[in-house]
């Protein structure tokens, strides 16, 4: 039996983790997916998409930076999550030969957030920084509870897409400047960096500078260098930590789902069992699957 296909594609791309947690997770579904890696500019997505439409082998992309607006122009269909959010990080292949395009960074912030630590059920939320990821993050609080969503950064105008999807999806995002990150930090019980490696530095620094103590959870998405001064800072004053790779755990456990057949809503076949795989895959303690909140 011809085995099927699926991939993980950006630039750069040697770095990604996605194929260690498919292969793993595929090897415990008894699914026979070959999983590779495709280091593409921008440019080069849409033709390398045309070239695998119809292709009944092919199910799908898992899509990293800088290809994710892309790929949102790419998909045929976007799915509600997808469309208010404004960028994609999964395609899907479909029998008729065409896209489904999709987010899955959102249920991937919610499982690390709460796979990390205790969060109260209308929780305060702040996002550090206004690109890509942001708009994700402000879903992913929306997902959460969070009534309104406080978004740091050093100029309004990197947020308008974190404003849009904020009114999309019916939760306030309001902007708030950088300079009041360090002090205003420890009082939310939410708090997502999406910013890129060594990009809090400057405000862990000023923001351990301050003593101050939190009980929230921190989600930092850059994970490479790990733990990054920002988290190593939120731990100090007693806050709980998720690095960005759980969140490339949960987010590529719907990514399964949908390279697999299943419906976004539908539990995985021995889904702990597969959660467990890919944590040991890189290298991550034993994460138990949380219950997450679906839209």
């Amino acid at each position: 039996m011809s085995r099927a296909r699926a991939a993980v594609v950006g630039h750069p791309i040697g770095h990604s983790r996605s194929p260690d947690l498919h292969r793993a997770a595929y090897e415990v579904l008894g699914e026979a997916i070959d999983y590779g890696a495709h280091d593409l500019l921008e440019e080069q997505l849409p033709p390398f998409v045309d070239a695998r439409r119809g292709d009944p082998a092919w199910r799908g992309l898992s899509v990293t930076m800088p290809l994710k607006s892309v790929a949102a122009a790419c998909a045929d269909e976007l799915t509600g999550l997808a469309r208010a959010v404004g960028v994609v990080n999964t395609l899907v292949f479909r029998p008729d030969g065409s896209l489904l395009g999709h987010n899955t960074d959102v249920s991937g912030i919610v499982g690390a957030v709460l796979a990390a630590g205790s969060v109260p059920a209308a929780p305060t939320a702040a996002v550090l920084g206004g690109g890509g990821t942001a708009t994700a993050a402000v879903a992913a609080a929306q997902r959460l509870g969070a009534g309104a969503v406080d978004v740091f950064v050093r100029a309004a105008s990197r947020a308008g897409r974190a404003e849009e999807a904020g009114r999309q999806l019916g939760v306030p995002v309001r902007l708030r400047a950088w300079d009041e990150a360090p002090g205003a930090l420890a009082g939310y019980d939410v708090v997502v960096s999406t910013l890129p490696p060594h990009g809090a530095d400057e405000l862990a620094g000023r923001f351990a500078g301050g003593r101050p103590v939190t009980t929230g959870v921190l989600l930092d998405a850059a994970y490479d260098p790990w733990p990054s001064a920002v988290a190593r800072a939120w731990a100090q004053a007693g806050g709980a930590v998720a690095p960005g790779l759980d969140m490339l755990i949960f987010q590529a456990v719907d990514q399964i789902r949908l390279f697999t057949g299943r419906g976004l809503g539908a539990p995985l076949p021995r889904e702990q069992d597969v959660v467990t795989a890919m944590c040991t895959a890189v290298g991550r303690p034993i994460r138990v699957v949380p219950s997450l909140p679906r839209t």
